[in-house]
């Protein structure tokens, strides 16, 4: 999908509204252009004539007219907006539904704060052209009408009007090109910027352990002069074709004035028709000026188009699948000569129903086996199987229903510690019901519960910010337990909790799982003996597998990958 097309969506969404829009704006310029004609009228009817009676007449047509202008302008005015908001509402949908799509690949090389940026202030201005639009069509209604009038008046001034307008207009979208230039410019680096801000922010504690805030806020500055410097440049630019609009525009008014004071002296136009001409080519300033705006805005939208266009046009990470995952998993996987990232040709079975762990020497093997178990990544080769059906043969949301793949560094959300245990539920924070219960006692969150000021009804903050890494790794597990998907995977739950609480969690998770596929990637003790069996990657291969207590005593790189 081109920008031309995201434009092109975004009109035809609201085509109705737009039109609707377009004709009460153009009722209100011909009320508009009317105004000085009826001037014009009441000066050599009225005010020459000394007609007290046509003087009050035709000021009641001029009350009444600026009545209807005022409705008019409101209504259309009302329609335009809506329709700019609801195009850009429309947009945000198209890019959430994008980024949130199973098959993934919208979010590659692009920081979630620059994503938001998308959704939020190009998808705005990419709706905003819905009203330069309907703007637009009421200039061109405005000048149409004046340009009649004028000719109307006197044929020299109409071919002015006539001749001028196109060339105005044509040196308007001249002055254009480079705003639209920087305006791409400025809102990538305006959402580059956002990227990092969002990203400091929440690794903010990881930073302050480290002290490294000093470096973090040098590297926003970084970013951020960039982007001030990229929007000073479009601001610029924005304001060079304004100015330079308007400088036009002046001369082009000045002309008519001009040009109508030479032909009331010759006597070819009456008072009232002078004053009709110079009231036109006042008012033609609005529907002129219009047309800078109206330019500046597209520049703009059609800048934002592009950007929305790669996001909404960005190719899959996994492609292929749509079959539905059979009824009643059993939840045994199988890998067979799956190579990606630090797996080398791996050959791996995990029985349905049972506990396994996977210990690793490397942690990308780790991130790699996680990505091919929940098809964030399809293998460079070899395939992964459930049950038997290879992965790409199955639709990405089943899988992931079935396969559900919990990572140490997920996502807590804004809510209560309940809410986030059963999102599928809401935000309600009434007690945990009989499910949450059993996944809050099995990951020792009833416990992070019962230290809070409201227990399971505490909002837990943006990321869950007011809780300590061990206990947001809880509530996660809490969360993943609580699902109670067919086949389960869990990535180091435990790295940031004391050995007593490790241990509890241990115990539990072999309870709460019982009779379910359980895989546990992870290089602790405690959890990996209460495993079935352990699988030990060595080298992107499997090394070794047994329990946990035979490697332990057999197996010397095992050993010290686990126990050192």
């Amino acid at each position: 999908m081109s920008g031309r097309d995201v434009l092109t969506r975004s009109v035809r969404g609201q085509g109705r509204r737009v039109a609707v829009g377009a004709v009460l704006g153009c009722v209100h310029q011909l009320g508009e252009a009317l105004v000085p004609v009826l001037i014009g009228v009441v000066v050599d009817q009225a005010v020459a004539g000394r007609d007290a009676g046509r003087l009050a007449l035709w000021l009641a047509v001029l009350a009444v007219l600026y009545v209807c202008l005022s409705w008019s302008f409101r209504l259309g005015a009302r329609i335009g907006e809506r329709g700019a908001e609801e195009a850009a509402h429309t947009l945000r949908l198209a890019l959430v539904r994008r980024v949130l799509d199973p098959r993934g690949g919208a979010e590659d090389d692009r920081l979630a704060g620059e994503l938001a940026n998308v959704a939020t202030e190009d998808a705005k201005r990419v709706g905003a052209v819905n009203m330069a639009l309907m703007s637009g069509v009421w200039a061109v209604a405005g000048l149409a009408v004046s340009a009649v009038v004028l000719l109307l008046t006197s044929v020299p001034l109409g071919l002015i009007v006539l001749v001028g307008t196109p060339v105005l207009l044509w040196l308007g979208h001249l002055l254009s090109k480079p705003l639209e230039r920087r305006s791409e410019a400025e809102q990538d680096r305006a959402a580059g910027a956002a990227g990092v801000a969002a990203d400091l922010v929440a690794g903010l504690r990881v930073l302050k352990g480290l002290g490294a805030q000093q470096a973090a806020v040098e590297r926003y500055r970084r970013t951020s002069r960039v982007s001030l410097a990229a929007t000073l440049r479009a601001a610029r630019a924005e304001s060079w074709q304004t100015g330079l609009v308007l400088a036009l525009t002046g001369v082009f008014i000045a002309l008519i004035a001009w040009v109508g004071g030479r032909l009331a002296l010759e006597g070819s136009l009456s008072l009232g028709q002078l004053v009709t001409a110079v009231g036109l080519a006042l008012f033609l300033l609005g529907p002129l000026e219009t047309f800078a705006w109206v330019n500046a805005d597209l520049a703009q939208g059609r800048a934002s188009a592009a950007r929305i266009a790669r996001v909404l046009a960005a190719g899959p990470a996994v492609v292929g699948g749509d079959e539905p995952v059979p009824a009643g998993v059993r939840g045994e996987l199988r890998l067979r000569g799956v190579r990606i990232g630090g797996l080398d040709g791996v050959d791996l079975d995990v029985p349905a129903g049972r506990l396994t762990g996977i210990a690793v020497t490397d942690p990308a093997c780790a991130e790699a086996l996680l990505g091919c178990l929940g098809r964030e990544v399809d293998p460079e080769s070899g395939s992964v199987e459930l049950d038997g059906v290879p992965l790409t043969r199955l639709a990405p949301a089943e899988l992931r229903a079935a396969v559900l793949v919990a990572a140490h560094d997920a996502a807590l959300f804004e809510g209560s510690l309940a809410a986030n245990v059963r999102p599928a539920q809401g935000t309600a924070d009434g007690g945990p019901d009989p499910r949450t219960a059993r996944a809050m006692a099995a990951a020792d969150a009833d416990e992070v519960a019962r230290s809070l000021p409201h227990g399971a009804a505490t909002q837990v903050g943006e990321g869950g910010r007011s809780l300590s890494g061990g206990q947001r790794q809880r509530v996660l597990l809490a969360r993943a337990l609580r699902a109670e998907p067919p086949v389960l995977v869990v990535h180091d739950p435990t790295t940031a909790v004391d050995a007593v609480t490790e241990a509890r969690i241990a115990q539990g998770l072999r309870e709460i799982r019982q009779g379910r596929t359980t895989v546990v990637v992870t290089n602790s003790p405690a959890l990996l003996a209460v495993t079935d069996r352990v699988v030990f990657l060595d080298g992107g291969r499997v090394g070794a597998e047994g329990t946990h207590g035979e490697l332990a005593r057999t197996h010397a790189t095992y050993r010290t990958a686990v126990l050192a």
